[in-house]
């Protein structure tokens, strides 16, 4: 069977052309092409699948929030082709059995690759580290603890030495846990007039700043998880200018969201690290056009109604956005022009498979290139309702927000996994 994609437009370039799509493979691209079946797609922008390196799909553990099969769907209906689902499950993935379940998932659903993350330390707990090497033979790419910070300097000195034998990635959820004791807002001017207490930033960017000074010293990879503030860009800049093999991530809801949300104490808008100031949303607009900030990530983060619909003090933290991140970085970053489209293939597609070592992910819309694909509509426009989401979970900021652009089509080698808003199962 051979499918054409007819009339797209690669990376919102040039004319619009045909794709042919043949075992999985883009085999031609004209004008004219004929085929099994056509995906009709004028005025649409074609771009690789999209990559979310840092996803929460629950399972095992809190399959009433979300399972791999729920998570899967809304990917896929967001324009992700492939997904890393984090450690911090219960069990934790901090084992060969767990990580291997989760990538069995992932294939039998069918709808995205879900990668499994490996917890750094055995039951995220800080102590000794996890069955790496193990790990690492089952396919895990990245580790992360994920949640909770890797405070330990000494562990995390020994996890980068070893990861760095194994070619693989710390991914560092950064916060001092001795800064943020009771913490619940950003620390600042809402944070004191809310009586809510305060987040500082500077407890995210000295783990930043130490982590990069060890990653230097092993000569290791390390990836900063959910960059929030001016200052951790500012260090990013400064290490990479040293040749620290350092990357980081943004979430969508850092760069569109600010701390004015608290004002209704809505626990929605609870999230960790917390929304900051809007002059540090600016900041980290800025250092993902620039490349200091290397990827957009969703941190989709699903929780139950009675962990959301509560006190602000017991509100779990965390928002969805697998469906939603497309539109908030057009609306944050093409829109006013700080990224073109073939800038948005890079920072949700081509970086993050790189970061991850993943060689069929975030490739070129060329002859002879695997057929992960993700079909835009620049004038799409649409309003998001939590309870229309794939997500079990319902806890979207973005309720009744009408936001621009949106995903058509999402094919996974050549097998088209959504369309029109529907998953294909």
């Amino acid at each position: 069977m051979t499918l054409v994609i007819r009339g797209a437009k690669p990376y919102g370039e040039g004319d619009p052309v045909d794709l042919l799509i043949r075992d999985g493979v883009i085999a031609e691209i004209g004008t004219g092409l004929e085929g099994d079946e056509v995906i009709e797609a004028d005025g649409l922008v074609a771009l690789p699948g999209f990559v979310d390196l840092h996803t929460h799909l629950r399972e095992p553990g809190r399959e009433d929030t979300e399972t791999i099969e729920t998570g899967s769907r809304a990917a896929a209906l967001g324009g992700y082709t492939a997904v890393f689902a984090m450690a911090n499950t219960d069990p934790v993935a901090d084992n060969a059995v767990i990580v291997e379940h989760v990538w069995r998932r992932g294939q039998e659903v069918g709808l995205v690759d879900v990668h499994p993350v490996g917890a750094v330390t055995v039951g995220l707990k800080g102590e000794k580290l996890a069955e790496l090497g193990t790990m690492a033979k089952a396919g895990v790419r990245i580790f992360s603890d994920d949640g909770l910070c890797v405070a330990d300097p000494l562990i995390m000195r020994r996890a980068l030495e070893y990861t760095k034998a194994l070619d693989v990635v710390i991914a560092q959820h950064a916060e001092e846990p001795r800064l943020t004791v009771g913490a619940q807002a950003h620390e600042g001017e809402t944070a004191a007039r809310l009586g809510l207490a305060g987040w500082p930033a500077v407890a995210e960017e000295s783990i930043v700043a130490r982590d990069c000074l060890l990653a230097l010293h092993a000569g290791a990879k390390l990836h900063i998880c959910h960059v929030s503030t001016e200052g951790t860009a500012e260090v990013l800049r400064w290490a990479k200018g040293r040749g620290t093999q350092v990357s980081a991530e943004v979430t969508p809801h850092h760069l569109l969201l600010d701390d004015d949300r608290l004002n209704t104490y809505d626990p929605v808008n609870k999230v960790n690290p917390p929304l900051r100031t809007a002059n540090d949303a600016k900041s980290l607009r800025e250092a993902l056009a620039d490349g200091t900030v290397d990827c957009v990530a969703t941190d989709h983060a699903p929780h139950a109604h009675q962990d959301k619909d509560c006190e602000w003090s017991a509100a779990r933290p965390g928002m969805l956005g697998l469906q939603t991140a497309l539109p908030i970085v057009v609306a944050t970053m093409v829109e006013p022009g700080l990224l073109d489209w073939r800038g948005v293939a890079r920072v949700m597609s081509e970086r993050p498979a790189e970061i991850a070592g993943l060689p069929d992910q975030g490739r070129p819309i060329a002859i002879g290139e695997p057929a992960n694909l993700t079909l835009v509509d620049p004038a799409g426009r649409w309003t998001v309702h939590g309870a229309d989401l794939a997500s079990i979970a319902a806890n979207t900021p973005y309720e009744g927000m009408e936001l621009p652009g949106a995903v058509v089509a999402t094919l996974l080698r050549g097998e088209v996994t959504a369309r029109d808003g529907k998953a294909a199962r």
